[in-house]
């Protein structure tokens, strides 16, 4: 692209970021004021307060964004706007399925006002009871989730390897350094062989994430730490991110691999950076399996880490065995996941692809911006490899 074609390519990015960004406003804020301030025809006060209220709320939260997630982010205002961002999304989509009890109650003969006003008030205490529980359900340690993976090329000596799969950590507004060292407590009560990380350890430099991410240099394993890059990470520190857990002891699996052994069976444990690594134009960074592989004995099974399930398609050519992934966080807060299943093969769970690869994709331990979980709930996962046999 040429200087002038870029001159003129800007101009057009800002102006389609301010239609996307104006249109998600106007749904999210403007439909819940619609159908439960306006419509169900309040008295004025009710209606003065519901008004002020959505829109002081829309107003306020872009600002709330820009000043928590920008270059100097500010912890508060993230908090306050992620916040935000997950009740809003809980009470548009409540309002929107309360299309249903609407039409229910209009033909059992109930009339407006009173339709809308019972509508409006059920919409209200189903978000309130959802956030709440939401908030309790992000904040928990989570539940550990096993699942037995049957690998063909597995040889005995490595059947009913132990390995735990971490991912999406998040650690960032909201100082998790108590959550941090119970997680990693009950990585440890799993006594694994292998722990992974599938990347998005933090939201934020080390600098500022250092205390929270600390109890990852706790836990242990038999055999290997391994650690790949997020695509959050390439939002700030990535190269920091693989050198801090490098001195935490884990294997930062940069487009390389690390061979472990078990009863004179042999397992390569691999790593990609993740699929926006090279968009990031940080140098040596870009998903590469061939590099990852360089090396590696086609005879051994392999099992991947890439931080997307997308990146599957570039594992299933390679004839990978097992590919573990996060990203999705199970959709998070519902019904999210619909909108997550368009960029991606999965949302969670074992799926296979090919002949030989398989994808397992947790739901993740923390959570991204809103602290809530809905119908998504975080988990540890205990993943034992069996032989075909």
């Amino acid at each position: 692209m040429t200087q002038a074609q870029e001159r003129v390519a800007r101009p057009r990015s800002r102006r389609l970021f301010v239609v996307v960004l104006l249109a998600a406003l106007v749904l999210l804020f403007g439909v819940p004021w619609w159908l439960l301030v306006l419509g169900p025809q309040w008295p004025v006060a009710v209606f003065v307060v519901g008004t002020v209220l959505f829109a002081g709320a829309a107003v306020g939260f872009p600002w709330l964004m820009f000043l928590g997630h920008s270059r100097r982010a500010q912890d508060w205002a993230a908090r306050i706007g992620d916040t935000t961002l997950g009740v809003v999304w809980v009470l548009f989509a409540w309002t929107l399925l309360g299309t249903v009890p609407r039409v229910v109650l209009g033909l059992a003969g109930v009339d407006n006002p009173l339709r809308s006003r019972l509508v409006a008030g059920l919409v209200v205490a189903v978000t309130l009871v959802l956030v709440l529980w939401g908030y309790v359900e992000a904040m928990r340690i989570p539940r550990v989730k096993r699942v037995d993976v049957v690998l063909p090329r597995l040889s005995p000596g490595m059947a009913g390897l132990r390995v735990v799969l971490l991912a999406d950590t998040h650690f960032g507004p909201i100082d998790r350094a108590r959550w941090s060292a119970r997680t990693a407590a009950a990585v440890n009560a799993l006594e694994p062989d292998v722990v992974c990380h599938a990347g998005d350890i933090a939201d934020g430099t080390v600098e500022r994430r250092q205390a929270q991410a600390a109890p990852l240099g706790d836990i242990r394993a038999r055999l290997a730490r391994v650690y790949v890059t997020g695509n959050h990470e390439y939002f700030g520190e990535a190269q920091a991110w693989l050198d801090h857990l490098t001195e935490l002891g884990w294997e930062s699996l940069h487009n390389r691999h690390v061979v472990v052994e078990r009863g004179g069976a042999r397992l390569v444990l691999a790593g990609i950076d993740d699929a926006t690594a090279r968009a990031s134009g940080l140098p040596g960074h870009g998903a590469n399996l061939t590099a990852a592989l360089a090396g590696a004995d086609p005879n051994l099974p392999v099992l991947l880490l890439a931080h997307q399930p997308r990146q599957v398609v570039v594992a299933e050519a390679a004839g990978i065995d097992l590919q573990v992934s996060g990203h999705t966080h199970g959709g998070q807060i519902w019904p999210f996941h619909y909108l997550v299943r368009v960029d991606q093969p999965t949302v969670h769970g074992l799926t296979r692809h090919g002949d030989r690869t398989q994808l397992y994709t947790t739901r993740g331990a923390g959570f991204w911006g809103p602290p809530l979980r809905v119908f998504a709930p975080s988990e540890i996962t205990l993943l034992t490899l069996r032989t075909a046999g």
